[in-house]
C-alpha cells in the first residue's frame, strides 16, 4: 500500500481522549490529528516522537489530519492507523504474498456470520478448497524485544476466537493473522500479562483447528507493504 499523497512530516506533543493527537508540523504550526488506534497504544505515543500525518480535504470531517506513523527511541518505525491491517492483508491476499492462503482466488470482506450476526475481516474461496474465513489483529506492542498481542483487555477479540473455532466446526478453514505494524517485532506472542483470558480463548482455538499466522511489513513514509512471515509464540 502506497499513500496517497505525501505525508506530512512532525513532532508529537501528547496523544490524548483516546482518538486524539496533537501534533507540531516542521513549519511550526500545531494541528490536532485524528488517532483511529484506539488502544493503550504502550510505546508508540512518547511525545518528542517523529510521526507523519496524512491529509483529508473532505469537509465534512472534523478533523483534516490522521494520524499515520511514529518512529520510536530506537529508530522503529510503527503503523498508528489500525485501520491500515485490513487494507494490507487485502492487497496482500489479492497479490498472494501470504503463502498459506495465496491458493485461494476469490475474497470477500466483512463477512457476516449466520451463526451470532458478527462479522469476519475475511472469507476466502477457491475451486477444490474449503472456505477459509480470515480474522485480522494489528500488532504494535513491543517489550523487552518481543512482540505481543493484545495491548490492552480485548472482549471483543476474546468472541473473534470462539466465532473462529465454530467455523471450523462447521467444516471451514479459519485463521487468525496477526498483521505486524513495527519494524522492530521480529514475532507475536500471547500478553498473558495483560489479558490471560484470551490466552485461554487462543488455546482452545487451537485446539479447535485454527491456525495461527503472523507477518511483517516494510514501512515508510511512502509505503507499507507486508514482506515476510515471522514467529508465532505460543
Amino acid at each position: 500500500m502506497f499513500f496517497n499523497a505525501k505525508l506530512y512530516q512532525g513532532t508529537l506533543i501528547k496523544r490524548y481522549k483516546r482518538f486524539l493527537a496533537d501534533v507540531k508540523l516542521e513549519d511550526g504550526t500545531l494541528v490536532t490529528a485524528h488517532c483511529a488506534n484506539t488502544g493503550a497504544m504502550t510505546g508508540c505515543a512518547e511525545p518528542g516522537w517523529q510521526v507523519w500525518l496524512s491529509h483529508n480535504n473532505n469537509p465534512k470531517r472534523k478533523l483534516a489530519y490522521s494520524w499515520e506513523l511514529v518512529k520510536n527511541g530506537a529508530g522503529h518505525i510503527i503503523g498508528i492507523n489500525t485501520h491500515r491491517a485490513n487494507e494490507l492483508v487485502a492487497e496482500a491476499l489479492g497479490n498472494h504474498v501470504i503463502e498459506e492462503l495465496a491458493a485461494y482466488q476469490l475474497i470477500k470482506r466483512e463477512v457476516k456470520l449466520a451463526q451470532d450476526n458478527s462479522r469476519i475481516d475475511f472469507m476466502l474461496s477457491g475451486l477444490g478448497l474449503p472456505d477459509c474465513f480470515v480474522e485480522v489483529k494489528s500488532v504494535t506492542l513491543l517489550q523487552d524485544d518481543q512482540g505481543y498481542f493484545p495491548d490492552a483487555v480485548t472482549l471483543r477479540g476474546h468472541k473473534h476466537l470462539r466465532a473462529l473455532a465454530e467455523l471450523v466446526k462447521q467444516g471451514n478453514r479459519a485463521v487468525l493473522l496477526f498483521c505486524v505494524q513495527h519494524t522492530g517485532i521480529h514475532s507475536v506472542k500471547i500478553a498473558q500479562h495483560i489479558d490471560k483470558q484470551y490466552g485461554v480463548e487462543l488455546k482452545l482455538a487451537l485446539a479447535s483447528g485454527v491456525e495461527i499466522l503472523a507477518y511483517s511489513a516494510n514501512i515508510s513514509p511512502e509505503k507499507i507493504l507486508i514482506n515476510q512471515s515471522i514467529p508465532f509464540i505460543f
